[in-house]
């Protein structure tokens, strides 16, 4: 079996306990505002584009096609620029490769982390990948929690580590600024923390969408419901708008990134939650 890998980073420390490898799957079925990996939404490999140094010469350009009135790269595109400007993102791997490629550095790693995109879209991949690692090096799946319930419990029975973002707890609202329902992934959570397993919550502030008092407040009910006192805190930052360049996609943002961001410690020390601010 082969999935669809965008990146691997090595020695991250915010992707789980200590210090670890992290896979990004590629392919996610939510289309949040925010997103900070643009390149990571497509399931497929693609081509994508520095526009920094780029002299005009338009090689690219001649290897270039045409797919429904727009300009598509291909391979030769990626070959002719004289800058090296234009790169595949995505490969296909197998399972063991992933697992060759992590182990070269189990020596000073705590873990391997799978995230994406979101990694439980390619679920029959990811489970062949943790059972690689089974028993050889802790596991941590990063993840929205958008999955069928079945693909999730699958997953859970063998992933040693969560990272659980908990968005926007208005249904509302989240199939608004996130594209979906947030159903399953309320429910997926709950099964998760009565199961046991170890996991960290996570909340990406968005101002004006995540970071309201009325957000926070459902979020800390929602939490203390399920005998969860601790979260962690993503603030928003524009850094992800130079990969909408690169990847041919324009950063329509549905909320106002010129507005601070806003922890609101009052509120989560109202009800007795301690956070971690990222």
């Amino acid at each position: 079996m082969k999935g669809t890998v965008f990146s691997v980073q090595e020695f991250s420390v915010y992707d789980g306990p200590g210090i670890r490898t992290s896979v990004f799957l590629k392919g996610c079925p939510l289309h949040c505002s925010w997103c900070h990996n643009p390149e990571g939404q497509k399931f497929q490999p693609e081509i994508v584009r520095s526009p920094n140094g780029c002299r005009g010469c338009g090689a690219c350009e001649r290897a270039a096609v045409q797919e429904n009135g727009e300009m598509k790269y291909t391979s030769e595109s990626v070959k002719n620029c004289p800058e090296h400007l234009l790169r595949v993102c995505g490969r296909e791997q197998t399972a063991e490769e992933i697992f060759n490629e992590v182990v070269k550095n189990k020596d000073i790693l705590s873990g391997v982390t799978f995230s994406g995109g979101e990694p439980l879209a390619q679920t029959d991949f990811l489970l062949s990948c943790l059972k690689c690692f089974k028993g050889k090096l802790h596991t941590a799946v990063q993840t929205s929690g958008f999955a069928e319930p079945e693909a999730f419990k699958k997953i859970l029975s063998v992933a040693d580590y969560f990272l659980y973002d908990i968005k926007l707890i208005n249904e509302s609202a989240h199939k608004k600024y996130v594209g979906a329902s947030n159903q399953n992934i309320l429910s997926n959570f709950k099964t998760l923390s009565s199961s046991g397993k170890p996991f960290v919550v996570r909340v990406p502030l968005i101002p004006g969408v995540t970071d309201t008092k009325e957000n926070i407040k459902d979020i800390c009910s929602f939490l203390l419901k399920n005998k969860v006192r601790y979260a962690e805190l993503l603030p928003y930052n524009k850094m992800a708008c130079g990969k909408y360049k690169m990847t041919g996609r324009i950063f329509c943002p549905h909320f106002n990134d010129s507005v601070p961001v806003r922890v609101r410690e009052d509120i989560w020390s109202r009800f007795n939650i301690k956070i971690r601010v990222l």
